[in-house]
């Protein structure tokens, strides 16, 4: 979605700086325990473990908690908590379609949660596949600038199997299809070392522009949101056009 890391970057600075590090740390965790839980817990043989600390350690969180999260998901582990994975579809301002991923030990109380701050901040919690259909899977590589230059990388995302590749000033965005997330990640680890991220998102096939109003509302939606511990990521199709963008800013 276009915008959506500026977009981040004010809301950040408009929230507490720790309590949006902690949540931040808590949810990077908490994908360590669920892809540890799901397989063995050796990064080298477990491709979402290997991806989930890549962007740990791009994000500093740090190696001890790293460990702990990994010895939680296995068997014996103190972490106590089952955690269901759910993807939620929603509508917001301006009719952007969202969807959320979820990790949750209690579906209802999350479910409940979600609609509230949905219906609370112009939004409304619909059906399953009901905006699912404007956005295709993907799978998602993000490496810093100073990663390579633009056409080194898209020679080596090819070379692996990526589908497209991005570059802006700030990063290297490589997609790929879903089954190829793993090799394409290990392809490229091989040449440029561990990416900021590595996952699977849902790319929107049509985007909806928004005016200062309509943005404005959906930022503080999506701010309620992220604030949520059950909230993963969140995946819209807005464009955010510069000059609304600088008001934002402003």
């Amino acid at each position: 979605m276009a915008g959506h890391s500026q977009l981040k970057n004010i809301m950040h600075r408009k929230g507490k700086q720790d309590a949006i590090r902690s949540r931040m740390f808590n949810k990077l965790a908490r994908e360590i325990t669920i892809a540890s839980r799901g397989g063995l817990p050796d990064p080298v043989n477990n491709p979402r473990l290997r991806a989930a600390i890549a962007e740990a350690r791009a994000n500093n969180l740090p190696k001890d908690r790293i460990e702990r999260a990994i010895a939680s998901g296995q068997p014996g582990g103190d972490d106590g908590k089952i955690y269901e994975e759910l993807r939620y579809e929603a509508i917001g301002p301006g009719r952007v379609a969202l969807i959320l991923d979820i990790t949750t030990d209690n579906r209802n109380r999350t479910a409940a949660e979600v609609r509230s701050i949905l219906g609370k901040n112009g939004g409304t919690l619909g059906e399953t596949n009901s905006v699912s259909l404007m956005f295709e899977r993907k799978g998602r590589v993000v490496y810093a600038a100073s990663a390579g230059d633009a056409d080194t990388v898209l020679e080596a995302a090819i070379e692996a199997g990526a589908d497209d590749v991005v570059s802006t000033s700030e990063n290297h965005t490589i997609l790929t299809q879903p089954n190829d997330l793993a090799a394409v990640t290990v392809a490229l680890e091989g040449k440029f070392g561990e990416p900021q991220e590595s996952k699977l998102v849902w790319k929107p096939g049509t985007t909806v522009s928004l005016d200062f109003e309509t943005a404005q509302s959906l930022m503080g939606l999506l701010e309620v949101l992220e604030e949520h511990d059950d909230v993963q990521a969140i995946h819209a199709n807005y464009e955010i056009p510069d000059d609304v963008m600088a008001q934002l800013a402003a």
